[in-house]
């Protein structure tokens, strides 16, 4: 199974590919979409441009996308919102189940601790994908969700709701 996570952000929207093969995880690739400060609907635009390529490119099975946790700033927080839905549309647009998981599932599904800082996160992502090259903590985070979907998604076709 080829699994894509993906952490949204509208400046940097990390993504990760991963292949899960009877347990055993295999990293395929790993990088972040990038957008410029400007007109947000040419940040989607290009935000959704980019992640499709991602699709066509890697021909992931399933995708899982990190869920939007709420902060004191609204204006952010509905722009978090906002590229987290180009996070969903893209992956359903190619058919593919998607799987959202809590920032802290991830976590104590990957480190073993709900509250495990971004180094921790990273060392155990470079432990179950040996020899992976992290490009940046948005990349990371991605792999770490792949990994949660592909632990919790082994032999279902089900859409995950975590």
């Amino acid at each position: 199974m080829r699994v894509l996570g993906i952490d949204p952000g509208l400046r940097n929207l990390g993504w990760g590919v991963i292949d899960s093969e009877n347990g055993r995880l295999r990293h395929v690739a790993n990088g972040s979409c990038h957008t410029a400060a400007g007109d947000l609907a040419d940040r989607l635009l290009y935000l959704h441009a980019q992640l499709s390529d991602i699709c066509r490119e890697y021909a992931p099975e399933t995708a899982a996308v990190e869920q939007t946790f709420v902060n004191k700033d609204a204006v952010a927080t509905l722009k978090l919102g906002q590229a987290r839905a180009i996070a969903l549309l893209v992956p359903a647009q190619f058919g593919l189940d998607i799987g959202e998981y809590a920032p802290n599932k991830v976590k104590k599904t990957v480190v073993g601790v709900g509250h495990a800082a971004k180094e921790q996160v990273a060392h155990m992502v470079k432990m179950q994908l040996p020899g992976v090259k992290l490009n940046g903590p948005d990349a990371t985070d991605a792999l770490a969700i792949a990994i949660c979907h592909a632990h919790y998604n082994r032999g279902s076709n089900l859409k995950v709701r975590a």
